[in-house]
């Protein structure tokens, strides 16, 4: 599953992970390319400085080339970031082979940066991921953590490529890694909760046990992690994860908050189921069941004016919700409006002719309104 691809030959700048033969060029060998690449058959960071990009006949600007790229020097600088054109173009092999030159390069150049060494091989490890070569995409990543430990990018791209190879269990721990470093990279979530399930269906509910060790991410790195600049997409990102986790908090919130009170209902504890579903609408003030919920409570403790108000709301948010317009027929008639209440009861029967307890109602309601009419008249 992504490593079938049979093993390509050469150097890869000492890290022994391999790469394609032969790299690209668009010109003839022992030449500087056209696009300003070091020449093949050169050292790279040799003695010829790459000059200024100007756009080329297609106008298309290039000098993107020339920018600065940590402590690489100009040549491997601009090695680096063609690859980084090129991948975000899709051009993923010809990305990879830039990223393998660079690396050679800062292996026979002496380069002492460990930092701008991992970023190359995270970054030809993200080539080997989209390529669908997870083996080597593998590689890669544990060869840019050794040179920077818990380095997020690495450990993200090796537990997609360990989730590629249905290597669920170090997948899991490298993702469990990243949250330890960022909590709001929403991919490992994602894919922390989906091996959850492959895990518990392949180890039981002891599936835990059956891990790896998860590294403890020193508080160092993590405090290093967030100082870091935040990119408007990162900051939108985090934004958006904080939403769906305070969403999903007070989802659970209001579903533990409504089973309570039904079951205190059918315990007949009005009284606390009341108090639950007032705590419902703190959550979630346009739930239209958690009124008529409510109004049941305040029915059956005789409080009558507060059952009608919660119906009201509940009848605001459904004008057609059969529950409401008949526990405020029954608020009604605890009011003794009898006249309203029957109003209420037809429409019930409008909607739905074949609520029996509707049309019981209906004639007692009837029958109250007629012995309230003739008392009326008897004590006028």
């Amino acid at each position: 599953m992504g490593n079938a691809q049979e093993k390509p030959t050469g150097s890869s700048g000492g890290g022994g992970t391999p790469r394609r033969d032969k790299p690209r060029t668009h010109g003839a060998p022992g030449k500087e390319v056209a696009n300003g690449a070091p020449r093949e058959n050169s050292p790279a960071g040799g003695e010829e400085e790459p000059q200024q990009q100007q756009p080329d006949s297609s106008g298309v600007d290039r000098s993107y080339l020339d920018a600065p790229a940590g402590a690489l020097p100009p040549p491997l600088a601009r090695l680096k970031n063609e690859g980084n054109y090129l991948f975000k173009n899709g051009q993923f092999g010809d990305a990879l082979e830039k990223y393998s030159q660079a690396i050679d390069g800062c292996s026979e150049a002496g380069i002492d940066s460990p930092e701008d060494l991992s970023i190359l091989y995270s970054n030809r490890a993200a080539c080997h991921l989209k390529d669908g070569n997870s083996s080597y995409c593998i590689q890669d990543c544990n060869k840019a953590l050794e040179l920077q430990p818990f380095s997020l990018k690495p450990l993200l791209r090796r537990a997609m490529a360990h989730e590629s190879l249905e290597r669920y269990k170090k997948a899991y721990v490298d993702y469990k890694t990243v949250l330890q470093i960022d909590t709001g990279v929403q991919a490992a979530h994602d894919s922390v909760h989906r091996i959850t399930k492959v895990l518990i269906e392949q180890d039981g509910p002891e599936w835990r046990e059956k891990l790896p060790e998860i590294p403890v991410v020193p508080l160092a790195i993590q405090q290093q992690h967030r100082e870091k600049p935040v990119s408007v997409e990162v900051a939108q990102a985090r934004a958006a994860r904080a939403a769906q986790e305070e969403a999903r908090r007070k989802e659970a919130r209001f579903t533990l908050l409504k089973h309570e009170g039904n079951s205190l209902v059918k315990k007949g504890l009005f009284q606390e189921a009341l108090e639950k579903y007032t705590e419902c609408l703190s959550v979630k003030p346009d739930e239209c069941a958690v009124y008529t919920n409510r109004a049941i409570c305040f029915l059956k403790l005789s409080r009558y004016e507060e059952a009608k108000r919660d119906c009201d709301s509940a009848l605001q948010l459904d004008p057609a919700n059969k529950k409401a317009f008949y526990r405020r027929a029954l608020a009604f008639k605890g009011l003794q409006d009898y006249l309203s209440a029957s109003s209420d009861l037809q429409e019930v029967l409008q909607l739905d002719p074949k609520v029996h307890e509707a049309e019981q109602e209906l004639e007692e309601v009837t029958s109250l309104l007629r012995q309230s009419l003739m008392n009326r008249a008897a004590h006028t």
